[in-house]
């Protein structure tokens, strides 16, 4: 494998950085007092007040401790595992690792660009940056050509790929959905807030919804990169959908409304993406 050494030392860096922004994320606790804070918008939003995240919502620190829990006990594992899967040789080991990468990157590009400036904004941008390098190393590791001859024949690479192609048309649907509800230049889009902008909104619709269509598309026609591309949605998307999952819960219990049909949307692509997980991992080779 090439690359190896560099890709297990970024991989290590990010298990420990994000292993103690995790940490701070659910167990800082300082006070600063709840406070209602008048958006540009006139919106009045009660900021949480207290740890690391208290200049930010109640609603977006729910979400966002959620992220925390998640990549504590879940992504952080998964990228030990799949590190060590693929040191051994491993394909499935690296295309875990492909995907777990992704999620990574995504996790902390997003806390770049969407919490409030807090102390550990340094960090975040270390995170985003490692991740970002790890994961073009990794993927410039494969053997893009050969790739296609260690999965099964029988991989039902249109079941994979139409899934993929729906998911991305239902996600820009939901979000576009969601921004142009805001139909005049005083009302700002459902989840604003006191933020500046729909970051995750933005990342979804600009690179998610593209490389889910355009990964669909190839592995229907079994070309290289689109089992390659379609490892990174699928995985990257279940330990994402896992998360969101687990946002909605956290909003819940915060007593932040929430969307019922986004619930029930984001149930039924987590449930496929876990089953289109499987699919790919039991069909390749070695």
């Amino acid at each position: 494998m090439k690359y190896k050494k560099t890709i297990l030392l970024l991989v290590i860096l990010i298990g420990i950085l994000s292993l103690a922004v995790s940490s701070i994320g659910l167990f800082s606790s300082e006070t600063f007092g709840d406070r209602i804070f008048t958006s540009l918008y006139g919106e009045q939003i009660e900021l949480y007040g207290k740890g690391i995240y208290h200049r930010d919502s109640v609603s977006m620190v729910a979400q966002g401790k959620a992220q925390d829990m998640v990549t504590m006990i879940l992504g952080i594992p998964l990228l030990l595992i799949s590190l060590l899967l693929t040191h051994k040789g491993s394909l499935r080991g690296q295309l875990l690792l492909t995907g777990t990468l992704g999620y990574f990157l995504y996790t902390y590009t997003s806390y770049v660009f969407l919490w409030m400036y807090n102390s550990l904004f340094l960090v975040y941008v270390l995170l985003m940056s490692v991740s970002f390098f790890a994961l073009i190393l990794n993927i410039m590791s494969f053997d893009i050509l050969q790739l296609p001859k260690h999965f099964n024949k029988r991989l039902p690479v249109k079941v994979l790929g139409i899934f993929q192609i729906a998911l991305g048309i239902v996600i820009a649907l939901l979000w576009i959905g969601r921004i142009t509800n805001a139909d005049t230049p005083s009302i700002p889009p459902e989840g604003l807030e006191h933020y500046t902008t729909l970051v995750i909104q933005g990342l979804d619709l600009g690179f998610i919804v593209p490389i889910a269509i355009l990964s669909g598309v190839l592995i229907i026609r079994r070309k290289p990169f689109g089992y390659l591309l379609s490892s990174i949605i699928i995985m990257k998307g279940f330990t994402m959908g896992i998360t969101i999952l687990a946002m909605i819960r956290g909003m819940a219990s915060a007593g932040v409304a929430v969307n019922l049909i986004e619930i029930i949307i984001f149930s039924a692509i987590n449930v496929w993406m876990a089953i289109c997980m499987v699919l790919l991992l039991k069909n390749i080779n070695i």
